[in-house]
């Protein structure tokens, strides 16, 4: 009897002691991060067989990427993004030659005093070089550009105007730094995109080498603008103005983007594009009779039209 009031008694102590275990579950971790990563692949080619009105045969591909990450918590907005372009042709009786070049971050960290302002104290940093030499074709012995040669960073401070509602974004600066660097001292012996150029004496003997960086301080202005003109049909806008306090100010530096965006299917898109691009201190670059001759400075315009895949994860 004894021993049957026991084990009652330890069974009624087990469960009581089991009831009395409280378990919890962990809440799902917040994350504050938001994440958009796109990479495409264009691709377009050209046969001829007995074509009566000629042509050459060619192909010519180009990949690009864009990665974004996004941080938005309470009244902190910090938005950074890597852009990777690179293209490449081949037309028959030539060798490859490179179409497109770019590598571009950027990164902008606003701070607004209350949830419903549109306006952010901000801060904003940019860097855009290349990944391969360029030439002034056919001439392919002497590069006119190479990676960090030039490579541009712009670092300042202003106020930024943003609309999600609207994907209207308007950067005002008038403190940034602009730095340009050539890390090629072939082109900066040139004095290429605005570093200050070597010394020589009368016989043609170097006495000091270019410069490799060139900073400058000025006003910086940006605008992005993003909106669906048609059903599958978006227009993307970003244009950058900067012009400097002590080197002649008032002329300014412009770089412009007009892309338009067609989906076809998940999968499929395409794009039309303008880049527009003007800086008084990237001086043009001519072949004349075999030699390379240094003009002054031209507007560059490139016009883009492609179809490919594109896949966003």
């Amino acid at each position: 009897m004894f021993k049957k009031v026991y084990l009652f008694g330890l069974l009624v102590f087990c469960l009581q002691s089991s009831a009395q275990i409280i378990r919890t579950k962990l809440p799902d971790s917040i994350s504050y991060w938001k994440k958009e990563n796109k990479v495409g692949l264009d691709i377009s080619q050209i046969t001829f067989v007995n074509w009566n009105a000629g042509g050459n045969n060619s192909v010519s591909g180009l990949l690009k990427g864009q990665f974004i990450r996004t941080y938005v918590k309470e009244n902190i907005h910090w938005k950074n993004e890597l852009i990777a372009r690179y293209g490449i042709n081949k037309q028959e009786k030539q060798d490859v030659r490179k179409t497109d070049d770019q590598l571009q971050i950027n990164s902008t960290f606003g701070y607004r005093t209350d949830t419903i302002s549109n306006w952010y104290y901000a801060g904003k940093f940019n860097f855009n070089t290349q990944f391969a030499n360029g030439y002034a074709y056919p001439n392919t012995d002497l590069a006119i550009s190479k990676p960090f040669a030039p490579a541009y960073t712009f670092l300042g401070i202003g106020a930024e105007y943003s609309r999600k509602d609207l994907n209207l974004n308007l950067y005002l600066s008038p403190l940034t730094q602009k730095t340009t660097m050539v890390f090629d001292q072939r082109l900066a012996n040139q004095g290429a995109f605005g570093v200050e150029k070597a010394i020589y004496d009368e016989f043609g003997n170097l006495i000091k080498e270019g410069k490799n960086i060139r900073n400058e301080t000025g006003i910086l202005v940006t605008n992005q603008w993003k909106t669906e003109v048609y059903k599958n049909i978006m227009l993307e806008h970003r244009i950058a103005l900067y012009t400097d306090y002590i080197n002649n100010f008032g002329n300014i530096d412009v770089d412009w983007q007009l892309q338009l965006d067609m989906t076809v299917n998940q999968y499929v898109k395409a794009n039309i594009g303008t880049h527009i691009v003007y800086d008084d201190d990237i001086k043009s670059k001519e072949e004349v009779n075999g030699v390379q001759v240094i003009k002054g400075p031209k507007v560059q315009l490139k016009q883009i039209l492609g179809v490919g895949l594109v896949y966003s994860f």
